[in-house]
């Protein structure tokens, strides 16, 4: 499987938890599921400085003889100013970390023989994910709120690159889920209290003013049921900030009026007491900001359920964090462009089965594309393939293989073989209409989506790419010309994606 897709699925469990013993065990998890280790401990830095093993995963023994125990504040400082800094990641060799067998933060690794080639992974060597809370003041780390420890790659390799970069991502995640988790733990131990020392209408109304006004959070009571029914009355001082609206305009209006056209139907159907949703609110300046909405129905005793308090949680980072994540899965690395995966995507987001009325039943059962199949209550125009010379339009597949790319390789180097495709995908990219699409399909090969061609069309568009790409490459004082096969398909329902790829790049053989 993908890593990204891996990676990517692990940040999206860190906030499905519903308390901070649950986002811990997630945190250890994740790292186990996601990103290819046997062996995660998450250690949480207490009040008092000192860290304590909050969860472990991958090893039964493990977690048995450390859950619980305590590292000192100053053997972890220790840890974390030696070895080599891959960003904000330590790694500690066993080479230089036999010096911290016996001090007090709890560990468990094993002997091994010495490593056999030199990025081999070896029982004792030591890697950690520092997790730091967001810094107000816009420094570039914040309080330490505890350190992830990793062991045994699955590559039993030391970590790529990427893999560093997918573990430092992973631990900036699980630092937001833990502050997250802490918050709302404390809000909620708050709330206890709160309702337990509430003697008269008086000290009520006064203990929760004071939580309401001064939440970090962004709070807003609206009212339930009636002909105002989901109509803002209050709000505090952090949601008018957030959305930057005035508490007097903002009872103007309910949720409903300031959500993101797309996302009403989340708002709708998320159930008033208890629910939660993630949806895009309106800012008065005309942007939309991502938040986390959590609702609670407060009630009266003799008059029931009377107003909806609501919790406001900007997670604009995080979910910009999710899309580029998406976004990694789904492009290409080098060349921005869409890759193999995305392309088979669009092109079957277009085609359906093609069972059409009076078609028989048994004809293509076999069809794995059948899943596919549009609704019959899903309007959906069926794409074709134009027949002969017909003055009909469909939906091009362009493939184009570079030839003789291997050679610029070897003879310029491997950096100047990647600028030659960056180039070549720019020139494509310049080359078509705003809505088709290019994409990198292989090592040298690209393909363009183009709606809307007739066969002659599609022949012209073939050409003038050709052109553009035979056209001379700088490559620092010399310059490379590169020639590229071009074959035309034609996308169609009821044929798969990969037919209709295999059958574009056959001809351009």
């Amino acid at each position: 499987m993908d890593k990204s897709h891996d990676l990517q699925a692990a940040v999206q469990g860190l906030h499905l938890a519903r308390s901070l013993a649950d986002t811990l065990q997630i945190v250890a998890d994740g790292v186990v599921t996601g990103l290819g280790y046997e062996l995660a401990c998450v250690n949480l830095a207490r009040p008092d400085g000192d860290l304590v093993v909050a969860s472990l995963a991958g090893n039964s023994a493990a977690e048995a003889l450390l859950t619980g125990r305590v590292g000192s504040r100053a053997s972890w400082d220790r840890r974390l100013s030696m070895g080599e800094h891959w960003g904000d990641l330590v790694f500690i060799p066993h080479s230089e970390g036999w010096v911290l067998d016996d001090d007090d933060v709890p560990q468990w690794h094993t002997e091994g023989p010495a490593p056999r080639f030199e990025d081999e992974w070896h029982p004792s060597d030591r890697l950690f994910a520092p997790m730091y809370a967001r810094s107000a003041s816009g420094a570039s780390h914040g309080e330490l709120i505890g350190v992830i420890s990793v062991d045994h790659p699955l590559t039993r390799r030391r970590p790529r690159p990427d893999e560093r970069r997918d573990l430092e991502e992973y631990a900036f995640q699980a630092a937001i889920a833990i502050s997250n988790a802490r918050l709302r733990t404390n809000m909620q131990r708050a709330l206890v209290r709160l309702d337990r020392e509430q003697q008269t209408l008086r000290a009520s109304e006064e203990s929760f003013r004071q939580a309401f006004e001064y939440a970090p959070t962004g709070m807003a009571i609206a009212e339930l049921g009636g002909d105002r029914n989901g109509r803002i009355l209050r709000t505090n001082d952090a949601l008018c900030r957030m959305l930057g609206r005035p508490a007097s305009a903002m009872r103007r209006y309910a949720f409903s009026d300031l959500v993101h056209p797309e996302d009403i139907g989340t708002l709708l159907h998320t159930s008033a007491e208890g629910g939660r949703a993630e949806l895009r609110l309106g800012r008065r300046d005309g942007t939309y900001l991502w938040v986390s909405m959590r609702n609670s129905v407060v009630a009266d005793e003799a008059e029931g359920p009377r107003f909806l308090l609501t919790h406001v949680e900007d997670i604009e980072e995080r979910k910009q964090r999710e899309f580029d994540l998406a976004h990694r899965a789904s492009h290409d690395a080098l060349t921005g462009l869409p890759n193999s995966a995305e392309l088979h995507a669009r092109i079957d987001a277009r085609l359906c089965a093609l069972r059409e009325h009076g078609s028989d039943a048994a004809e293509g059962a076999d069809d794995p594309y059948l899943d596919h199949a549009y609704p019959a209550t899903t309007p959906h125009t069926h794409v074709r393939a134009p027949v002969g010379d017909a003055d009909t339009h469909g939906l091009a597949v362009l493939f184009f293989a570079l030839r003789d790319f291997k050679a610029i390789n070897t003879r310029f180097g491997h950096d100047a073989g990647d600028g030659v495709l960056v180039e070549v995908a720019r020139r494509l990219g310049e080359a078509v209409r705003d809505d088709d699409t290019v994409a990198r399909y292989g090592g040298d090969e690209f393909v363009v989506l183009a709606d809307g061609l007739d066969p002659a069309g599609a022949h012209t568009a073939a050409v003038w790419m050709q052109d553009r790409i035979h056209l001379p490459i700088p490559l620092g004082d010399q310059t490379v010309r590169m020639h590229a096969g071009v074959g035309i398909a034609w996308a169609q329902c009821g044929t798969a994606p990969g037919d209709i790829l295999r059958a574009a790049r056959g001809f351009s053989s």
